[in-house]
């Protein structure tokens, strides 16, 4: 498992951590049943403060992305494609919710915004 910190994030650490482990469990890089690392080995690799990882992961588990057992370790949970579908939706709102910012704040109309998103789609089919 590979995460990038950056400095220059707005995003806190732990945010970032997190992000990252989730988006590799929704695009299946991280399968159901997979042992993560432990929360001392992944601080240790990243270099943050145990109480960072273990906020990703007590996070994380709130969530039902992973599972904790006691002794074992924290696993990735099995697949819950309902709940995989609405943490997919969260994240391109969250993306749409900026992008709406930012166009505002250009004076983008919402129908020229439309058009940009129409064609970015046709762009992305024909890939």
């Amino acid at each position: 498992m590979k995460i990038i910190l950056k400095n220059t994030s707005d995003l806190p650490l732990y945010q970032q951590i997190k992000d990252q482990i989730k988006t590799a469990i929704l695009n299946n890089e991280l399968k159901a049943g997979e042992q993560l690392p432990t929360i001392r080995a992944l601080a240790n690799d990243l270099q943050v403060s145990v109480l960072t990882t273990k906020r990703v992961y007590a996070e994380l588990e709130a969530e039902g992305f992973i599972l904790t057992r006691v002794g074992k370790g924290s696993f990735v949970a099995p697949e819950n494609l309902e709940l995989f579908t609405e943490s997919k939706r969260r994240m391109v709102e969250a993306k749409l919710s900026e992008v709406c910012r930012m166009a505002h704040q250009l004076g983008i109309r919402a129908d020229e915004l439309h058009l940009m998103l129409d064609l970015l789609f046709e762009e992305e089919n024909e890939k």
